[in-house]
């Protein structure tokens, strides 16, 4: 009897000790049980859009300037979405791929979509619409309802090649900000002469009734493409994440834009725009 009760009770042990050591590995991280959120963190990305992303222009030279991207940038004066993400997930190093283009309107999107798919990457960013605004004039600014039907097939084509890849969508930033802080400084009135978005810029010492007619026709403009990023990234669904006008709201300065062009932004703008854009998912 003493014997049967004996083994009874080391049968008991046994259980509660392996029911312990469940417990332990599912109540806190370890080796066979990472941390939350890192290892939902991508392992790859792509970036889409214009001469923005591209970095041209945040750097010494005017060229293209992949490495100060906000987006896939590795640089150190840059904290870009790339960096912020390798910090917590080792895997995604050297897994990035800049497909933005400079002059890239929202028509080229769907083609760099097809790239982003061929890549197979679990994190798209996408940052365009200023092309689609600055044009030769305010007649020539891409129509509201062809921008989302070439947004929506940029997307579809994510959604079908990319089902479980997380995109985001970055709000345009405000073009007329430039304007307002740079109308003024005569080194960049001389550099937008040259030909730099006349939709907005021409003429940007003129406050004539037409002038500023225009002006005002743009940011109106600007604001309905960022209507239309908006409502695209919503019926895409939860794997789409938009900015909510984060980029769009930005009071950038002089001291965050290059001293060529007067327009692109520089490391600092650059770096300012990873920062507002980066999506809480990932940081938390």
């Amino acid at each position: 009897m003493r014997r049967r009760w004996t083994t009874i009770l080391l049968a008991l042990a046994a259980v509660l000790a392996l029911a312990c050591e469940e417990g332990s590995a599912g109540g806190r991280p370890g080796a066979s049980s990472p941390p939350h959120g890192i290892s939902d963190l991508p392992s790859s990305m792509a970036a889409l859009g214009d001469s923005i992303t591209a970095g041209l222009g945040a750097c010494i030279t005017f060229h293209r300037c992949g490495r100060q991207s906000w987006s896939t940038g590795g640089s150190g004066l840059v904290n870009s979405h790339y960096r912020r993400l390798r910090a917590d997930n080792k895997a995604i190093k050297d897994q990035t791929h800049n497909f933005a283009e400079p002059g890239a309107r929202v028509a080229d999107l769907p083609g760099q979509a097809e790239k982003a798919v061929e890549a197979n990457v679990e994190y798209v960013t996408i940052l365009i619409g200023a092309n689609d605004a600055c044009r030769g004039s305010v007649g020539e600014m891409t129509p509201v309802a062809n921008f989302r039907n070439d947004l929506d097939l940029a997307l579809g084509n994510l959604k079908n090649g990319l089902p479980k890849s997380i995109v985001l969508v970055v709000s345009i930033p405000d073009l007329n900000r430039l304007w307002e802080i740079g109308h003024k400084e005569i080194r960049a009135v001389r550099a937008w002469s040259r030909g730099t978005c006349p939709s907005l810029l021409a003429n940007p010492t003129s406050t004539a009734e037409a002038d500023v007619a225009r002006r005002a026709a743009v940011a109106e403009r600007v604001d309905a493409y960022n209507a239309q990023l908006a409502a695209a990234c919503r019926a895409y669904g939860r794997q789409c994440v938009y900015d909510g006008g984060a980029a769009h709201r930005v009071r950038f300065n002089l001291d965050m834009i290059n001293r060529v062009d007067w327009f692109h932004p520089d490391s600092d703008g650059q770096d300012k725009l990873a920062e507002v854009t980066y999506p809480r998912r990932f940081a938390a």
